[in-house]
Parts: C-alpha cells; structure tokens; sequence
C-alpha cells in the first residue's frame, strides 16, 4: 500500500539535547524526573509548571528554583536535526503522490511553546500534535486514534518514527508502520524503502552507475570480470548499463590485465554462449571441446583453464551452468552423467554449505533454476521441477543476505511459488542511493578471497520484486 502519511515523535528524533547542566541534578537523576507520575501529569496539561516542579523538588529533595534552573539549561542544548529536516523536506518535495508530515510529541504547552522558538523549519509539518493539547500522552493508544481521527490518516499506509520502543509498539498495534529512531541515517533508509518505488530506485542505481558496476573483493579490491556482466544482462536485458568484452569462442572470467595472466575457464564461457553470444557453429565446436573435459566420474570439471590441463575440480554450480549451455543447444543428453551428480547434489542438500566456488545454498539452487528455464526438455523438467520445488520451499525464511533472499524468490517465482516472507526480508535492506549491499557470490578458498558486486545484487533484487508481483497480477 502507498504511504501517504508520515508522523515524527520531536524529542530525541527531529531535536535532540543535552541532560548535562551546570546545577546540582545529574544527567541521571533528570532522565528519572523526565519518566515520573508527576511529568506525565505535567505532560497531559493535568498541572502546571509550577506545580510539576514543586513536586518533583520534593520527590528528589530539590528545590523548585534548582529543577527549573536545570530544565531551562537543558532547553537551550536544544537542536534541530537539521539533516532529518531536510532530508523530510526534500521527500515531501519529491513524492508523486501528495505525503502528509505530522509531528506527534509527549510534550507540555509550556515547553513546546520554548521548543517552537528554535530555528527549524516547522512548515515542513501538516499539523503537530502535543500531549498537553491532546490531554494524552504515548505510548497510550487514544493519543495515536486521535490523531488517526484528526488527520483521516489510513493507518495501513501512515510510518511512524518515535525513539522510545514502547511508543512504536502501540503505534504498531492500531495498525502504522512503526521505525524505532536509532540514527538518521538509520532512519532515511527506513523511510525511503517505505515511501519510494524500489523498482524504480533500483533502476535509477543502475542507470546511475552504467558501465562501471564493478565487482569488489573482500580485500576490498575493486577488478574488472566478464561473469557478473553477463548475469546483470541476463536480468536486465539492457546491454547499456554493463561492459563486458564480446569473445567469439571462449571467455575469460577477467577483464583486461587481468585476463592475460588467467586461462579462458568453463562457467564463463558457458554463462557467455548462452547470454551473450549464439553464435550456433562456434557454441558447438567449443562444447566439442569440453567434451574431453570431464573426470573419472563422467563429471564436468570446473578447472580455470578451459582445453588445458590442470588440477581436477568439480563444483555442482560450475556444472549446472555447463549443463545450461547444452541443454540450450538440445546436447544435454551428451552430459548425463554431470547431470545425475547435480540432481543427487540437490535430491540429498550437498549444497547447504554452498560449493567450492560459490559462497551461499542460493547460488547452486539459483543456477539450478536456470538450468531449468533454459530448455523445455520434457525429461529435465520432470526430474529437476518438483525436486527444485521441494527444495526451495525449505529455504523460504532462512537467514541469508540480500543475494541469498533475492536468489530465493527468483527460484520460486520461476517456478510459480509465492515468497512474501523473504520479499518482506529483501525490501529494507535496499540501500539510500537505491541499490543493494554487496554480497559475496563466488569465492576461491585457496586464496581466501571473496567477491561479490552491488550490480548484481541490485538487478537480481529487481528481479525478484517484479517476479512475485507477476504472480500477484
């Protein structure tokens, strides 16, 4: 549902201030004064400053004069967070639908009147709402259904930020969108997953960074490849926002330097004779030559050097995208014994511990699915459909992070399964400039290196939103 509504508790949120003062209560004991009977009387306009103040000196053993002396400091520690202000500002500037911005405070007349003489941008509110003109105070729930009632406010589509986890709880309990104040960067991204279109945000990120979605290690190196490349293509289809170098025949997972000092390698080559090149005659004649590439087993190696010699490896996603390559060109049945291995791999969960070269379960399940999608061969189908579904169903709600839940409900949309509860995981993790985090998808253990590339795991976020909302549709 569209959020047309935005409620900001004051206090600690949009100002914050200092306990600290010069007068003889510590910063202790004037947090405690602020969470006495007295002080929410005080709030709810039921006594008056006076009055508040004489109380709360006997309950302390203070005197009057010293607690107002104290409150009066700490109001002039008060400051506007002016990059909340301004980050609302701009929000409600930029909204295509018409957003509302309320201010909802525990706050009494008489220090909302000091508080509305601070320098801040008040007309970025619609309305603000205080306990003392109200006569209630949160976290009580006829404070939040009156400003409901007063604002016509549709709860389902109203976020409500409050640092105090009680307020956002009952704020949750009629029905709003609750965010608990820890930072405001916190905050913004919160927000601005809620308010904005994460499709369109998404795009925006790729647009934005067009041609220079690089991968990134965990030695925080940044390099050029080819694997990540096509796979942002092959989920965008726009050619413009990737750089990869074209190769007739054979490719090579790097690019540039990089290239010269490492083989043309299998996965590569098969994510690139399927996503990039079809030329028939060469995709052919480079499958002839994998042929000669398998183990004792019968099983597709996963060396790095393509048509040369090389420590034996085998890794069930390597095999799966080899699969996908002959599979696509009606040559499957030339590689049945890799096959078996990968529906053994997936009928007994080998891959829960992800592979050799790919990090998470989500990677082998992944590339399984594309396996499936690549070729309508009525026997692949039966053997690796219902067992892919089995299997994906028991991942629905595991941890994991972005790549791994967009990974996830890509394969269930794929195969007609609806994954709300790992879609409602994936949306707030989208970042403020509108991409998603970097997430490891392919390692090499010898080296202890890890990558992973912010593209990718935006064009695949993407991908998932818009595949659950075509099963929605």
């Amino acid at each position: 549902m569209t959020i047309t509504t935005l409620i900001f508790d004051l206090g600690d949120v949009l100002f914050h201030w200092s306990p600290q003062t010069k007068t003889s209560i510590s910063p202790l004991t004037l947090k405690k004064i602020l969470s006495t009977p007295t002080w929410f009387e005080y709030e709810r306009g039921r006594i008056s400053q006076d009055e508040c103040y004489k109380r709360v000196g006997n309950q302390f053993a203070f005197d009057p004069s010293e607690v107002a002396s104290a409150f009066a400091q700490a109001q002039n520690s008060l400051q506007c967070n002016d990059e909340l202000v301004s980050a609302i500002r701009k929000l409600k500037a930029e909204s295509s639908d018409p957003l509302q911005i309320y201010a909802m405070s525990n706050v009494s007349q008489p220090d909302y009147e000091v508080l509305r003489s601070k320098p801040a941008d008040w007309s970025i509110f619609d309305r603000v709402f205080t306990s003392g003109a109200v006569g209630e105070r949160k976290p009580n729930l006829g404070f939040y259904q009156h400003v409901l009632d007063a604002t016509h406010a549709v709860p389902q589509s109203t976020v409500f930020v409050d640092d105090q986890s009680d307020n956002v709880l009952s704020a949750r309990s009629v029905g709003l969108q609750g965010i608990i104040y820890d930072n405001t960067q916190q905050v913004l991204r919160a927000i601005q997953n809620l308010v904005g279109d994460p499709v369109k945000r998404g795009e925006a990120y790729l647009r934005k960074n067009s041609k220079n979605l690089k991968s990134v290690n965990n030695k925080n190196v940044t390099f050029d490849e080819n694997f990540t490349q096509l796979l942002i293509f092959e989920a965008t289809n726009n050619r413009d926002i990737v750089e990869f170098k074209e190769h007739p025949r054979r490719w090579n997972f790097f690019m540039g330097k990089l290239s010269l000092s490492f083989p043309d390698d299998l996965d590569t080559t098969s994510l690139g004779l399927t996503v990039a090149n079809r030329d028939e005659e060469a995709a052919h004649a480079v499958m002839d030559e994998m042929l000669e590439y398998t183990n004792a087993d019968g099983i597709i190696q996963a060396c790095h050097s393509l048509l040369s010699s090389g420590r034996p490896r085998v890794d069930p996603v390597v095999c799966a995208n080899v699969l996908s390559l002959f599979y696509s060109y009606g040559r499957g049945d030339q590689l049945s014994r890799t096959f078996q291995w990968v529906y053994q791999v997936l009928l007994h969960r080998a891959y829960l511990g992800g592979t050799r070269y790919y990090v998470s379960p989500e990677c082998f399940l992944f590339f399984t699915a594309r396996l499936v999608g690549c070729s309508d061969n009525p026997e692949l189908h039966q053997l690796l459909k219902p067992l892919l579904a089995e299997r994906i169903r028991e991942r629905i709600g595991a941890s994991g992070d972005a790549l791994a839940l967009a990974m996830r409900i890509v394969v269930c949309g794929s195969l007609g399964i609806r994954d709300d509860v790992d879609l409602r995981a994936l949306l707030p993790l989208q970042c403020e400039d509108g991409g998603w985090e970097l997430c490891w998808i392919y390692q090499h253990p010898s080296e202890g290196k890890k990558a992973g590339n912010r593209g990718f795991t935006t064009a695949l976020a993407i991908s998932a939103i818009n595949a659950m909302k075509g099963l929605s549709e």
